[in-house]
């Protein structure tokens, strides 16, 4: 190592963000924060700087954590468990300024030591042979791992050339994920997105040409009640011609601290209901067509986070949920938005346990919820998961 590289070197980084499905994966820090960070509806990076990190920074992490995990790996005992004592014994072999990089390892080990997470927000900004050499670096520590994904704009995207992606593709990354939100040009305008709909559909359908799997994140009641139907329709046709292995829906909050919350304070955004955003919901899965996308409402801010299932066999499923919900009186509805918001009920049908649906009535009775102040209480509640 130079004496420049040791100099600036600070050490195994890990960024703020992942996806859920990523939970148990190994993050690796490849940028810090956000090169755009001006969508309104976004809570993350913002007054934060972007910087790419130095490729060999990240090689020393990647490095570092191998050699975590290559000591816990031979302690490994009869049963395929690390004993609490081993892991203390190695916790004390630990420099300081390793200390970050262990955890990390020892995280990822408990997870299973499957998959790989690129942060921050938009890796794929960094010059292709970089990160093919990023790639490479964790396939040759880390040969076993089934799957490595990352975040990307796609703004980006679009301008990376098939060859570039495919080899990207073939060092490594088999997954990304791309913040659509949405596919009217309108709602993408107002919050900010720096892309609009031709884009989002030339870079899903790059990477898919590439060969990666592809995660398009939605966010239903991004149009507000103005643009609620254009918002579901327009999504859904742009969805129809990438055809993205993964739909997942990420409810819209507002939380104080986004510039959004300025427009919804003074009225010039009027936020959905939990009745209007099913509705939105409802028109979108009614809308997608001839793709074989899996849907998923895998985040605690859905309202339905039983609605999974692969299309096109599973809409009916998923529209039988939505209805459900519609067709029930409001005070039923009541009763389950706030039961589901505070942990009680985890799907429609917790709605027919009579112990459940009892205690979400009594909070609601002790908190005066009722069909005018729900959509209130809500709010406040969602704000506390951002």
């Amino acid at each position: 190592m130079s004496k420049k590289l040791n100099k600036e070197y600070q050490g195994f980084e890990q960024g703020p963000i992942r996806p859920p499905s990523e939970a148990d994966s190994l993050l690796i820090r490849v940028t810090r924060n956000c090169p755009w960070n001006f969508c309104t509806f976004c809570p993350v990076y913002k007054g934060r700087k972007f910087s790419l990190r130095p490729k060999e920074h990240v090689i020393l992490d990647i490095k570092m954590v191998h050699k975590y995990v290559k000591m816990l790996k031979q302690r490994i005992g009869s049963q395929g468990t690390i004993a609490p004592m081993v892991v203390q014994d190695v916790s004390n072999m630990v420099l300081p300024s390793e200390a970050d990089a262990f955890y990390a390892a020892l995280h990822w080990f408990a997870g299973g030591l499957e998959s790989v997470f690129i942060q921050d927000a938009n890796s794929l900004i960094i010059k292709p042979d970089d990160l093919i050499e990023i790639l490479t670096c964790l396939r040759k520590c880390f040969p076993w791992i089934k799957r490595i994904t990352s975040y990307a704009r796609s703004h980006t995207i679009a301008r990376i050339s098939d060859q570039d992606l495919a080899s990207i593709k073939n060092a490594g990354l088999n997954r990304i994920h791309i913040g659509l939100e949405s596919g009217s040009d309108q709602v993408l305008k107002i919050v900010r997105k720096g892309s609009d709909k031709a884009m989002h559909i030339k870079a899903g359908q790059k990477v898919k040409k590439a060969g990666m799997e592809l995660s398009e994140y939605v966010m239903p009641g991004l149009g507000g009640q103005a643009l609620s139907e254009i918002h579901a329709i327009e999504t859904a046709d742009a969805l129809n011609q990438i055809n993205p292995d993964f739909i997942r829906l990420r409810t819209l909050a507002i939380p104080n601290r986004i510039p959004l919350y300025k427009d919804y304070q003074s009225g010039a955004f009027e936020k959905c209901s939990d009745l209007m955003t099913a509705k939105e919901i409802r028109l979108f899965i009614h809308k997608l067509d001839g793709i074989t996308s899996t849907i998923k409402s895998d985040h605690i801010l859905n309202l339905f986070q039983e609605i999974e299932g692969k299309l096109p066999q599973d809409k009916p499923k998923l529209l039988n949920i939505l209805d459900s919900f519609l067709n029930m009186n409001p005070e039923k509805q009541c009763i389950y938005q706030a039961g589901r918001r505070l942990g009680i009920f985890h799907s429609m049908e917790d709605m027919d346990s009579p112990q459940k649906r009892k205690k979400a009535e009594i909070i609601c009775k002790e908190n005066n919820i009722n069909t005018e102040t729900v959509d209130r209480v809500i709010e406040d509640t969602m704000k506390r998961f951002i």
